[in-house]
């Protein structure tokens, strides 16, 4: 008599095993045996597993994957525009093919199948982003105990190969500031060399400038979310709750757009649209898209990639990896860390060199231009 479990022959010839859990409940294996030896090799298996405590309940993976997968996201809290980019990869990249599937059944072999799939469909960056959440997702489904083991295994599948992305010159960025109008000129300046994110440029008011100071405080963010709704919030990190110290050049910009065209009061928006209305990703895309076609940059070339400017021409002004993440408001573990010990005397002096720097640059084009026509004429702003 066996002490662990039973097996038992069919008519057919094929045996099966049983035993009982920890509950008390008979379980039957899930598939037939060959002989009575793989019947009872089976059983032994179930016995280790409940000796060591690796015993999962076999129905524990019933759990449907859609409903699972979007709890994941409604319990995690997550901000406004990460929400959406979540909700937006599972609807339209991974439910597609797992809604139907109950979190046990999504198999390696699957999500192996699933990714070549989107490769063929879709692009590189959208795939890697789609598998880290389906991994996320599937990785707190084993922490639920839930399946045995997180089936996403592909090394290197949620890792996304970004092209290098084109750098702005002085004299490029002086262009766009132009191109885009007088009402925008400050944002493509507080872009490339706050170096501030967009959406926090939509949240910063007339109490944030230090005019005198050349300082601008940095409190929160609102970001355009793609139904159009502007969400005002917390900055992407707690590193993004700074003071950005100005170089001196933008001293005159910044003080006639306070002057012009900020919103009247000190909590008065700093840009507002033309009939006084927050600023808008859609309207600003447009002026945004023609500035870029005049001045002859790449199509892909993004307000966000003005901050590859800040961030190259600080590093040459003598700032170290703390100074520029510091002023650009990255966060990591490593970079809050970083965030905490590049003081506001610090970032004054980056300013200062960034302030020499684009003097410089500008002076230099002029004296070329003035070569090349054989004139005279007087640096503006320098």
């Amino acid at each position: 008599m066996r002490r662990f479990g039973a097996v038992r022959q069919y008519r057919s010839g094929r045996w099966t095993a049983s035993y009982l859990d920890l509950a008390g409940e008979r379980r039957r294996a899930p598939e037939t045996f060959e002989t009575k030896t793989d019947a009872e090799v089976w059983l032994s298996q179930v016995e280790a597993d409940l000796t060591r405590g690796d015993w999962r309940d076999p129905d524990a993976g019933a759990v449907n994957f859609k409903e699972y997968a979007v709890k994941w996201v409604d319990e995690r809290g997550l901000a406004p525009t990460s929400d959406e980019l979540y909700r937006r990869l599972l609807r339209l990249h991974i439910l597609p093919t797992f809604e139907e599937y109950d979190l046990d059944q999504i198999t390696p072999p699957r999500v192996r199948e699933w990714r070549a799939e989107r490769r063929r469909a879709t692009g590189a960056t959208t795939v890697a982003k789609s598998y880290r959440l389906l991994k996320a997702i599937m990785e707190t489904a084993a922490d639920d105990e839930l399946i045995r083991r997180n089936p996403c295994r592909i090394k290197g599948a949620g890792k996304e190969a970004a092209a290098e992305r084109e750098i702005a010159t002085v004299a490029q960025v002086d262009a766009m500031a132009n191109a885009v109008g007088p009402r925008w000129r400050l944002m493509v300046y507080l872009g490339a060399y706050g170096p501030m994110r967009p959406e926090e440029q939509a949240e910063l008011r007339r109490k944030d400038v230090d005019l005198d100071r050349m300082t601008i405080r940095v409190r929160q963010a609102a970001p355009e979310l793609t139904t159009g709704r502007r969400v005002v919030g917390d900055t992407k990190s707690e590193a993004g709750k700074r003071v950005v110290v100005l170089p001196q050049f933008l001293h005159k910009d910044l003080r006639r757009h306070l002057d012009w065209y900020a919103e009247k009061g000190q909590d008065g928006l700093l840009f507002v649209g033309e009939k006084g209305a927050p600023f808008r990703r859609s309207s600003f895309g447009r002026k945004w898209r023609r500035a870029r076609v005049a001045v002859g940059l790449p199509e892909n070339f993004r307000p966000y990639d003005l901050r590859h400017t800040g961030h190259t021409l600080a590093t040459r002004s003598g700032a170290t990896l703390r100074d520029t993440m510091a002023r650009a408001g990255q966060s990591s573990e490593k970079a809050a860390m970083i965030y905490q010990h590049s003081d506001l005397d610090r970032q004054t002096e980056v300013a200062g060199g960034l302030d020499q720097m684009v003097r410089a640059a500008r002076r230099k084009a002029v004296e070329q231009a003035n070569e090349r026509s054989g004139g005279a004429e007087v640096v503006r702003g320098a």
